[in-house]
């Protein structure tokens, strides 16, 4: 990969996994739901008016938009604003590699390496180290929607796999309208008006901060860049730089909120980014000592 473009995708590294200390932020003065709406809307607006619809099936569009919008981002904010660690939320989405290739397997009849089963055996293991300290009821909760915004973004790259290969901003763009209004209800039939009333009057300037990061760092910039280099590169080539976005969440969360990590979490946490490596280089080591067993 060209240097610039490494250093593109540590910018997007960068921004995803920041991305979970600027949530943290949010759902502080801000109902999760509607944050999550607020997110959407200004990722929309106003670049659906320059940008043309991307040509792909409306249905396409809405299920991406309601996956990626209503359930990832809205059980992933939620679960945060209910005490998940901002730097173990970001850990745990990771899992979506997982879910893919689940997925993929179903409904796409791919064929997953040995290396990509005995992965997931592993990084699922981790999960599970990391939930028996989460036991009771009201730890447990949030990280099992956690796990839920992470298959939910597996769907999402289904999704994006029949898409295709189209215009990425345009497409996050006008995705990005649809799951605006399911949230917004969604927000007043759980959260209620009187939250939401609530969250608007704590608005400050760094709240308009968190909502422009989320909405054009994260989501237009982050996404954006991601899609251009596996346009240009073999996923392959690019997806090891996602093991990365972990790292930056637990530090960032650490220097921002001063989040303790635990034994059960770094245990877990290890045994997820090792079921993320055998996922990613397994089959690299596997091809590597079959040359050499040969030479």
């Amino acid at each position: 990969m060209a240097v610039p473009h490494i250093f593109l995708a540590l910018i997007t590294v960068f921004l995803w996994g920041f991305n979970f200390v600027v949530i943290k932020v949010g759902v502080m003065d801000m109902p999760p739901l509607f944050l999550t709406a607020l997110r959407y809307f200004f990722a929309a607006v106003p670049l659906v008016f320059f940008l043309p619809r991307p040509k792909v099936p409306w249905k396409h569009m809405v299920v991406y938009g309601m996956v990626m919008g209503c359930a990832q981002f809205g059980l992933l904010y939620t679960a945060i604003k209910w005490g998940l660690p901002a730097g173990l939320a970001s850990l745990v989405m990771q899992s979506q590699a997982f879910f893919t290739m689940a997925l993929a397997v179903t409904l796409l009849g791919e064929i997953p390496l040995k290396s990509h089963i005995a992965g997931a055996a592993v990084a699922f293991g981790g999960l599970a180290v990391i939930g028996l300290e989460r036991l009771n009821i009201t730890a447990m909760v949030p990280l099992l929607m956690c796990v839920g915004a992470a298959f939910s973004w597996a769907i999402g790259n289904i999704v994006n796999r029949k898409v295709g290969r189209v215009n990425a901003v345009s497409f996050i763009a006008w995705t990005s309208l649809v799951p605006v209004l399911p949230l917004v209800i969604l927000s007043l039939v759980i959260e209620g008006p009187q939250a939401i009333a609530e969250g608007l009057a704590l608005a400050s300037p760094m709240t308009a901060m968190v909502v422009i990061y989320m909405a054009y760092g994260a989501t237009i910039v982050g996404a954006g860049i991601w899609s251009y280099l596996l346009s240009r590169y073999p996923a392959g080539t690019v997806a090891p730089f996602s093991l990365l976005v972990p790292i930056v969440g637990f530090l960032g969360a650490y220097f921002a909120f001063n989040e303790e990590i635990t034994l059960f979490e770094i245990i877990g946490s290890s045994l997820v980014v090792a079921g993320l490596a055998l996922n990613v280089f397994g089959r690299r080591i596997s091809f590597g000592r079959f040359r050499s067993a040969r030479s």
